[in-house]
């Protein structure tokens, strides 16, 4: 069986077209990764794509850069694909009922949306375009982690690697996060991030519980 590989990551909007939604709808879209700041329109075409027949170029990201690596860096897959794992940190994701919104859950929300205009605009990504693209799921695997605190670790840690990375080619890290940043960059994430580790266990066909390292806590 043939399989491609789609990350939601990789479906970002370039800095240069996030910065234009943050002048237009909120300062906080220039921040990637909440539900809005994706191409979705990007993700369905390559799903299209992927079950038909010939060649499909895979999109991808570049986070040091914070743009589109040039498309002819793109991976191809030859279709029909059998398998396509499409997988993100919000796949299958909800919104929210309009009056949740209205409490802040972290200092970000608190100090920076203050009216829930930001929040609004991510839910509202859910419940459109984000929902027309994860109706395409036919199997939904969730992996939980312990808790919210360790998915900041992870991300430090992420982070400390990308610097490295870069520093051993001679490139500059003047896209990467410290972890003072990082700590702030997770609270993007935080409202949705907490609901998914709750309710999508329920609904999820399947449920892989990561322990501190990890690793599946069921093995």
């Amino acid at each position: 069986r043939s399989v491609a590989i789609l990350s939601l990551h990789d479906l970002y909007l370039p800095l240069e077209d996030r910065e234009a939604l943050s002048r237009k709808v909120h300062p906080l879209l220039r921040t990637r990764g909440a539900p809005g700041t994706h191409d979705v329109a990007l993700g369905l075409a390559v799903l299209d794509s992927l079950a038909g027949k010939g060649p499909t170029a895979l999109p991808r990201f570049d986070k040091a850069t914070d743009t589109r690596s040039p498309v002819e860096a793109w991976p191809v897959a030859e279709g029909p694909v059998d398998i396509v794992l499409f997988e993100g940190w919000c796949v299958g994701a909800r919104p929210e009922r309009v009056e949740a919104l209205k409490t802040p859950v972290n200092a970000l929300e608190h100090e920076r949306d203050p009216d829930s205009a930001w929040r609004a605009y991510v839910n509202a990504a859910l419940a459109g375009p984000y929902r027309l693209l994860f109706s395409r799921l036919d199997l939904l695997i969730q992996f939980v982690a312990p808790d919210f605190e360790i998915v900041l670790a992870w991300r430090q840690a992420q982070e400390r690697k990308l610097r490295a990375r870069l520093a051993a080619a001679g490139q500059g890290a003047a896209r990467t996060l410290d972890d003072a940043q990082v700590a702030v960059s997770v609270q993007h994430y935080e409202r949705l991030t907490r609901p998914i580790a709750r309710e999508m266990p329920a609904r999820a066909d399947i449920v892989v519980r990561l322990d501190s390292g990890r690793r599946s806590a069921d093995l």
